[in-house]
């Protein structure tokens, strides 16, 4: 939502997002059958989700059978969402990492998936079962990079994992001209189950002090915590005040710590960071913002203690992303109020910027109000191989009306950009005419009567 300059109302001045981030260590599990508490279904107005997983179930035949289908979580996820008007706008995979983003379908033309990438860092740097997968885009103008990361287990690893979160942030740079470095990007948001461990103490004090509820000792010896003192690059990664119980390790299927032989350590192995860029800041004898202006604020950070699937509980951060935004328009603008049909076709409208690059490759997709993913769609056309007319204000293309469904069913139009990979104009949801199918519909009875009276007639002779 955006406030407005009451100078200028038509200026907005700030503008307002919910950023709901998960990252939880699944082990292999399928998804349970409620992730109402997960995903805050019940209580929070959201704009965007981005959901990292650690361990999805990676076996030969798993991944085989992701290239093909959707993975369980993927296919789950959007199966909860997107009746909510969520959209998958991205995703990654690198063996049991998984990165997922979801949009409402309003943000889609401000949003452009700038990259996509893997960082292995097992097995001398080349297996995929430890390292990060970022998502890289851009929210309104802004470059925002999403990080989710699994590094090295157990306590002594401590300077290999610390190794580990260097190399995955220095190979996340994009080699293209005009995208600045990751450094130099707006937000980072950087999660995972990132293995750090509570030095020093023994079992039975960490677990007394997780019974009381006593955890700033705790912190004291948390080695994330003590690296971020000591490394000033990770010192400008933020996270929030760590009020929840450790969230590793537990026996399957219960909210019990480990039970096991091992009787291994609780620890607060899955963490949420972010890094802002700095910004400039009204000062006391300014009143108004900068020109750019990009400020997050946690609204909570804590576990999900309900869930036992796994070894490790889920951890949420809840975020306000406060801005000014630098892109105000989308570059097209559909205009499905200027839909009318033309023989056995149905016309669409749309404008585009003064700045917009389009491709021979751009298409347009018809929707049903609720789809997945933007593959999701009903029909869609080439923009280069279904034009009608074209100038400086409107263009028009057709679609078949006969690849339209006739139902009662509320559509958007989205237009893609190959150059840009997004979605980059987007419809309000609008219902078809039936209008449009009359013509269709009287031939077929007219022929379907006219068949029935030749029949009788050849009957009666």
């Amino acid at each position: 939502m955006a406030d407005v300059d009451p100078q200028d109302p038509s200026r907005p001045t700030r503008s307002k997002l919910s950023i709901h981030v998960v990252t939880w260590n699944v082990a292999s599990a399928a998804p349970p059958l409620d992730l109402s508490d997960l995903l805050q279904l019940n209580s929070l107005n959201l704009d965007i989700y981005v959901i990292g997983l650690q361990e999805v179930n990676s076996g030969i035949r798993s991944l085989l059978s992701d290239t093909a289908f959707e993975d369980p979580w993927s296919s789950f996820l959007m199966d909860v969402l997107s009746p909510l008007s969520f959209i998958k706008i991205s995703h990654v995979r690198m063996q049991g990492l998984l990165l997922l983003v979801f949009a409402k379908y309003q943000h889609l033309p401000y949003i452009q998936i700038v990259s996509t990438k893997s960082t292995p860092t097992g097995l001398y740097g080349f297996w995929g079962n430890k390292g990060g997968v970022n998502i890289c885009l851009k929210l309104y103008g802004y470059y925002v990079s999403i990080i989710n990361c699994h590094l090295p287990p157990h306590m002594s690893n401590n300077v290999q994992r610390l190794e580990h979160f260097d190399r995955i942030l220095e190979r996340q740079n994009v080699e293209e001209k005009n995208i600045p470095n990751i450094l130099d990007h707006d937000l980072i948001l950087w999660f995972g189950d990132m293995n750090f461990r509570i030095e020093d103490f023994g079992l039975l004090f960490v677990r007394e002090s997780i019974t009381r509820q006593n955890y700033h000792e705790l912190w004291e010896k948390d080695q994330l915590i003590i690296a971020k003192k000591h490394d000033p690059l990770l010192r400008e990664f933020q996270e929030g005040p760590l009020l929840f119980s450790p969230t590793y390790k537990f026996d399957r299927y219960s909210d019990n710590y480990d039970t096991s032989e091992k009787k291994r350590k609780p620890a607060w192995t899955d963490r949420i960071l972010w890094r802002l860029k700095r910004q400039p800041q009204a000062g006391p004898t300014v009143s108004s913002l900068p020109t750019s202006y990009f400020f997050l604020t946690l609204r909570s950070y804590c576990s999900c203690m309900m869930y036992n699937i796994s070894d490790h509980k889920p951890v949420i951060g809840t975020f306000d992303l406060e801005f000014i935004p630098l892109m105000l328009n989308p570059l097209i603008t559909m205009m499905p109020e200027f839909l009318w049909t033309l023989e056995n076709d149905m016309l669409i409208s749309y404008s585009s910027t003064p700045d917009f690059l389009s491709s021979s490759w751009d298409w347009i997709g018809l929707y049903k109000v609720g789809m997945r993913h933007i593959n999701d769609y009903v029909s869609y056309v080439w923009v280069g191989d279904n034009q009608i007319s074209f100038d400086d204000s409107l263009n028009q293309i057709y679609i078949n009306i006969s690849d339209i469904p006739e139902t009662e069913d509320e559509f958007i139009l989205c237009y893609y950009s190959n150059n840009l990979h997004s979605v980059v104009g987007i419809s309000q949801p609008f219902k078809i005419p039936l209008r449009f199918f009359l013509k269709d519909n009287i031939l077929a009875r007219l022929t379907w009567n006219s068949l029935c009276g030749l029949r009788a007639a050849l009957n009666s002779w």
